[in-house]
Parts: structure tokens; C-alpha cells; sequence
């Protein structure tokens, strides 16, 4: 059979993806994977929203709802996301969260912004979701007015919604999101329980004082509760994996510092915890960075292997 001749490589031969298109058509970029790996870490990407927000004292509880349709609810009790419009930059932030990667909140936590630390700082997350979900749902009140807006497949298809709070419900405050992964971006997006469950653990382990719960639904309209709580993060993890039977108590090191990785770059703030104990039954070490747990270990294991 002869070759199919190519198409001459000009000045047309150039394209550029807009809109939804640069998630859906290339998800393992934003991602890491178009399968079921990719497809967990949009659960990961709004749930780091919900705890930059209590980790800045803003709600103590989020909430995980896992429906039999494998579509995902996380709902927190902070601020609450601001969807209006932004004056400074002539658009609603509605659009900009949800409808622009590289727009957010965190660009400035090391000169006082909304957040002095967070999970990310890209301004990727929630709209890559977006991007990639069949449909989402977003519910945001800040104790004064509700605001509500629908997606489909990386589109608002729907205006944004604004209503007063009830006078008998003004501590009404938070963020809900709810969406469903897209088959047509994913090749899986049946994230199993166990992974939800690890995760909300691990979260739990290393924001200590935060209530997680996780709502998995096991038939039409009947949920299991299971809530992941550890009053003093990580030392009461060690308690828990040694089974009180450490050689020696938890010991729980705190700092919090600044630094620079050029003399004329500008510094960052950076915050460690490091906890540990001896014990003759158990043997584990585990690494975790911007609550993220380091399977691996990489440079923290290094680092600290050294130290010692």
C-alpha cells in the first residue's frame, strides 16, 4: 500500500489549544495521568482548597461525599470561595477560578495575602477540575449572601446566582463543590473507598485539630460516616502506630523560618513539624510535604537520614 503523503509543514501546521480543551485534550500535563491516577488527583485539588482554609483558622470540619455515580462533594466552613466580580481585574472570579489556570488566592502568602501557607500556589487546581468533570456544581457563602454556579464540560451553564442568607441562618459560611470525572478525559474514574479513605488519613495525620469525614454512599441514598481525627497531628499518630508501647514518648519539633535559594532571590516562609519516638514493635518512616505523603521519600528522607 503507498504511504499516505503528509501534509506540507508551514505556517498553518501550528495550532493552539483554548479554553477546556487545554485539560480535556491533555490532562496527564495538569494531571500526571489521563487513568484512574489522574483522575484521584482532582479529589486532591479541591480538597486542598477546603484546607488551606481551615489551616488558616477558618472551619474545623470538611466533609467527603462519594456518591454510587462516582460523583465527589467536598464541603468546608471557611470564608467561602468568592465568586463575584473582580474589579482589579475587570472579570468575575467565578471565571478566573474556575475557567483560567494560573489565576487564585495564594500568589502572595509571602507578603501577607488571604493565605500564609498553602497546599498549592498555581492556581491550577480547581480548574483543571472543572476542566475535566462531566459537570460540577459550585455552592460558596460568606455569612451574608449565597452564591451558586453550574459547569458542564469545562462551560458555566448557568448565571451566577446570588441570594441573601436567611436572617435565622447568618453564620452560614463555606464552600461546596460537587462534580463528576468525565470518561470522556479519564479512562477510569471509579476511585476506589480505600483511597479515599488513606487519604483523608493521611490529611487528618498532618493537620492536627481538623475533623475530616468521609460519606461514602453503599446504596441509593444510604451513606457509612467515618470521621479521621487527630487532636495533636502527628504525635498522637505515633501514639496510635506504636500502640503506646514506645521506648521513649512521641517527641513532637515544631519551626517555622525563612529563607532564599539565591542571595538575590527573595525569601520564602518555610514550616516543618518533625515527630518521633523509639519503639520495638513498629518500624516506619514516613514523609509528607505540603501535606502531600511522600511514597518514596526523596530529597525529606535524605535530609533527614543525614541529620540524624
Amino acid at each position: 500500500m503507498p504511504k499516505k503523503e503528509k501534509e506540507a509543514y508551514s505556517e498553518q501546521s501550528i495550532s493552539m489549544l483554548k479554553g477546556a480543551d487545554r485539560v480535556r485534550k491533555r490532562p496527564a500535563v495538569i494531571f500526571g495521568s489521563d487513568g484512574l491516577e489522574g483522575c484521584q488527583h482532582t479529589f486532591l485539588e479541591i480538597l486542598a482548597n477546603s484546607v488551606d482554609e481551615a489551616r488558616e483558622g477558618y472551619g474545623e470540619k470538611i466533609v467527603t461525599t462519594v456518591y454510587l455515580n462516582h460523583e465527589i462533594e467536598v464541603e468546608d466552613f471557611g470564608r467561602g470561595v468568592p465568586l463575584g466580580y473582580n474589579e482589579k481585574e475587570a472579570r468575575y472570579n467565578w471565571e478566573l477560578i474556575f475557567c483560567e489556570l494560573y489565576a487564585g488566592g495564594k500568589y502572595e502568602n509571602n507578603e501577607g495575602g488571604a493565605y500564609e501557607y498553602s497546599l498549592g500556589l498555581n492556581g491550577l487546581g480547581a480548574c483543571a477540575t472543572q476542566y475535566s468533570s462531566e459537570y460540577m456544581f459550585v455552592v460558596s457563602a460568606n455569612g451574608k449572601q449565597i452564591s451558586e454556579i453550574s459547569f458542564k464540560q469545562g462551560n458555566a451553564v448557568s448565571e451566577l446566582s446570588v441570594r441573601d442568607i436567611e436572617r435565622s441562618d447568618k453564620k452560614k459560611k463555606g464552600t461546596l463543590i460537587r462534580w463528576k470525572p468525565d470518561l470522556d478525559v479519564f479512562t477510569d474514574i471509579a476511585i476506589p473507598r480505600e483511597f479515599y479513605e488513606s487519604t483523608l488519613r493521611r490529611q487528618s495525620v498532618v493537620n492536627g485539630g481538623i475533623h475530616f469525614v468521609l460519606r461514602y454512599e453503599t446504596e441509593k441514598g444510604v451513606f457509612e460516616e467515618t470521621e479521621y481525627f487527630y487532636e495533636h497531628g502527628l504525635g498522637d499518630y505515633i501514639k496510635e502506630i506504636t500502640e503506646g508501647n514506645g521506648m521513649t514518648e512521641p517527641v513532637l519539633w515544631s519551626m517555622e523560618t525563612q529563607g532564599r535559594d539565591r542571595e538575590d532571590k527573595p525569601e520564602y516562609k518555610l514550616k516543618a513539624d518533625i515527630a518521633f519516638c523509639v519503639s520495638k514493635t513498629t518500624n516506619t518512616t514516613e514523609y509528607y510535604h505540603n501535606s502531600s505523603f511522600l511514597e518514596h521519600g526523596g530529597s525529606p528522607d535524605k535530609a533527614v537520614r543525614t541529620a540524624f
